[in-house]
């Protein structure tokens, strides 16, 4: 029978492309014709795969469900002869021979780690994100994956969600480019062995949980939905993502694992998609204490016929669904429906063409970690660096004299690579130490001390390890230590922030500021009057507002992946000039947030820049409106001027230049942006929304004209049914280097 349903497969997807979907229809109706209930129902469920051993897989719980046909994916497996062996049993010993998903949470690399997520949008370069989901997908191919859970879209405007750190930003427009790259990058055409199925996630609204507390609740209208939140998601959809995972949230007081709403009408029949949905983890059980479901029974009929095809860890589809068909409580028609949605994935993918595709055990060898791999992720990473200050052009160091490089951050192994690196080797990574020591060799002395702990309650910094350990000693001596280094430096150079896991999931943080003993030793080190370099870790938006006023130069770094030691080296020693621009708003206190360049106005607005307090309007007793760094915000090694901006066109049609000069001594990147504000419309319009970018290498003295397309689109907006609005009249175009820092001309578009 196995060997029947790969021969027919086999003759199937060789066929022309415009009759691939025919085929697919007639292989999966075939294949379902001769499946039982209970079958259908295995393909449905995706476990983890736990610790399996090769030689001995044949013994778990897990392998007894591939063999009965009851697991219709697995997760978070590491090693292409493990994945074999399940794979073997699942095509050769169960009763169907169905191959299986494996999938893997391959966030920012496989094992060579790319920046994180958020630190990756910050390069705003859509070549560099799609190169590296490729690599990536590459990656985790060789290894026996085929499936990987990101991109992670998710848009946030409240820096204290930890989750940031694998987000984009607060864009939309942004976001929804780097979904695309993303897609593409993972995808391709699955024609290829080097291609995965993505999984975009977290579908939806994540990002918008109250107090950035993690899994918290989520309000919002659906205006806000359609036209600040839901556009990254749709342009994956777009794009063809294979498959999309669910929230944990609530939206519109129903979980987003059983939210027909949000599953059905507007994935499905608004935006046309035709792959599967998965659950997060668990996330069918955990309908139960947001008091939806009553049991998992209930709560896992709610979720299959809402529209939730694979149960990621719940056990509930596969314990409870074919009672519910006897029941009549749920339907088998509901069942077919998400069994071959999953069996439609397979097919794609080509897994009944071959399913040992994905199990080459000569590509572990040749596709993984490779010089080619790390020299792309080198090159990118130093792209994400965000240059905030720098006074009297501090950065770049020469190589030369005495440094000092002193910090909790500065000499771990485990933590330059960031959070949610689930396949990471750790040990083959440099730490920032040991690249200033390849970068200085025979030209400058390199002085070190760690002067601190991560932060003074030992308790908390465990919590915010997560076993990535930095030592612990006592932070008197410590600093004791850290001054007396820096007393015989001629530069300081201290790698504070965070740890890589004080970003990420559950990594809620209420106070954005620099942890309190690292904040102690840095106003030690500005004290002694050398010139001070603050390399910022971080996997979020912090508050830097004392850094800003005291610091020479303060340059974010992220965390930027298996190769951050040597491109941080690499713009700290000038080889390459920073072009990092952030793509979410810096607070000046954490009390400001959630805060975002994108906002609506109130009735008694208070203008940007306004530095005085202004009675009965909108503004803080305590700090000004204003971010510490706005959107869009990053310097370089050079200046750029901006001509007066043009716009030409009629109707709903315009083109937008300016001329951009670099006025500096080096050559560098720029990145001009685009922006539009529609001031009077049926609906509250925000105060601007970036609708375009173009990142431009000048040389020094360089000029260039930078033009931009104006559609109808761009002058639109989404009512609260998702219907896309266009209002003629006057708009504002803006261009300029960031959000803060724009010229504006006015259009009539009819």
């Amino acid at each position: 029978m196995k060997k029947a349903i790969f021969s027919a497969a086999l003759g199937l997807l060789s066929l022309s492309a415009t009759a691939q979907d025919a085929a697919m229809d007639k292989f999966v109706d075939d294949l379902m014709s001769r499946m039982t209930l209970e079958e259908k129902i295995g393909q449905l469920n995706l476990q983890v795969a736990g610790d399996i051993t090769t030689g001995q897989a044949q013994d778990t719980q897990v392998a007894g469900l591939v063999k009965a046909g009851k697991m219709g994916g697995v997760f978070n497996l590491k090693g292409v002869e493990k994945i074999r062996e399940l794979q073997k049993m699942a095509v050769e010993q169960s009763r169907m021979g169905i191959p299986l998903l494996v999938g893997m949470d391959v966030i920012h690399g496989y094992e060579t780690i790319f920046p994180i997520p958020f630190a990756l949008s910050c390069s705003w370069n859509m070549e560099a994100v799609e190169e590296a989901a490729r690599i990536a997908a590459k990656e985790a191919s060789a290894d026996g994956i085929n499936w990987v859970f990101s991109p992670m879209v998710d848009i946030c405007v409240d820096a204290r969600w930890g989750r940031i750190s694998e987000g984009n930003g607060e864009d939309p427009y942004l976001g929804s480019q780097i979904a695309r790259a993303m897609i593409r990058g993972y995808q391709g055409d699955y024609s290829s062995r080097e291609n995965v199925m993505a999984c975009l996630k977290h579908y939806a609204l994540y990002g918008a949980v109250e107090a950035g507390l993690d899994y918290n609740t989520v309000d919002m209208s659906r205006l806000r939905m359609y036209n600040q939140y839901f556009p990254p998601y749709k342009a994956a959809v777009e794009e063809g993502t294979g498959s999309v995972m669910s929230s944990f949230n609530i939206v519109d007081g129903v979980p987003a694992t059983a939210n027909r709403w949000l599953l059905d009408d507007v994935l499905r029949k608004q935006w046309k998609f035709d792959g599967f949905v998965a659950t997060d983890y668990g996330s069918i059980g955990e309908m139960l204490p947001h008091g939806v479901g009553g049991d998992l029974k209930h709560a896992s009929a709610l979720a299959l016929t809402a529209g939730t095809d694979m149960d990621m860890c719940s056990m509930g589809f596969i314990g409870t669904l074919e009672q519910s068909v006897k029941d009549g409580t749920v339907s088998e028609e509901a069942v077919n429906t998400a069994c071959r949605r999953v069996l439609e994935a397979k097919y794609k993918l080509g897994l009944f063409k071959d399913p040992y595709k994905y199990c080459d055990v000569k590509r572990r060898k040749t596709d993984i970690f490779t010089a080619e791999n790390r020299a792309a992720a080198r090159r990118i990473a130093a792209e994400t660096f965000v240059l905030l200050k720098n006074k009297a052009d501090l950065l770049p160091l020469k190589k030369q004299g005495r440094i000092a490089l002193i910090g909790p951050l500065a000499d771990t192994r485990a933590n330059m690579a960031g959070t949610w690196c689930v396949a990471y080797t750790p040990d083959k990574y440099s730490t920032l130490k040991e690249g200033f020591e390849r970068a200085l060799k025979g030209k400058a002395e390199l002085l070190y001390a760690q002067g601190c702990n991560l932060m003074a309650d030992s308790a908390r910094q465990r919590a915010a390890e997560f076993g990535k350990t930095i030592a612990r000693g006592d932070d008197a001596r410590l600093k004791a230590e850290a001054i007396e280094t820096a007393r015989q430096a001629d530069v300081i150079v201290c790698a504070m922030g965070e740890s890589a896991d004080m970003s990420g999931e559950c990594a809620s943080r209420s106070d954005l500021r620099l942890p309190d003993v690292q904040r102690e030793l840095l106003a030690e080190l500005v004290k002694l009057g050398k010139p001070v370099v603050m390399l910022n870790f971080s996997g979020r938006p912090t508050v830097l507002t004392w850094e800003e006023a005291n610091v020479d130069a303060i340059l974010n770094v992220w965390f930027g992946g298996s190769e951050a030691a040597d491109a941080i080296c690499d713009v700290v020693f000038g080889d390459v000039a920073p072009s990092g621009r952030l793509t979410m708003t810096f607070p000046r206190a954490t009390g400001q947030v959630p805060m975002y360049y994108n906002h609506l106005n109130t009735g008694r607005p208070v203008p940007e820049g306004t530095k005085d307090f202004r009675k009965y309007a909108t503004n803080w007793l305590d700090n000004v409106n204003d971010p510490l760094y706005p959107f869009g915000y990053g310097l370089t090694y050079t200046t750029f001027s901006y001509g007066k901006p043009t716009v030409t066109g009629s109707g709903r049609t315009f083109k937008a230049s300016v001329t951009v000069t670099n006025t500096g001594g080096r050559d560098a990147v720029e990145v001009v942006q685009l922006y539009v504000r529609d001031p009077v419309a049926s609906i509250a319009r925000p105060v601007k929304e970036l609708k375009g970018f173009s990142r431009v290498t000048l040389k020094a003295g360089e000029s260039r004209q930078v033009t931009f397309d104006i559609t109808e689109k761009d002058l639109s907006y989404y009512d609260a049914e998702g219907r896309l609005v266009f209002e003629p009249g006057v708009f504002s175009i803006m261009l300029g280097h960031d959000s803060s820092s724009l010229q504006s001309v006015d259009i009539n578009a009819e």
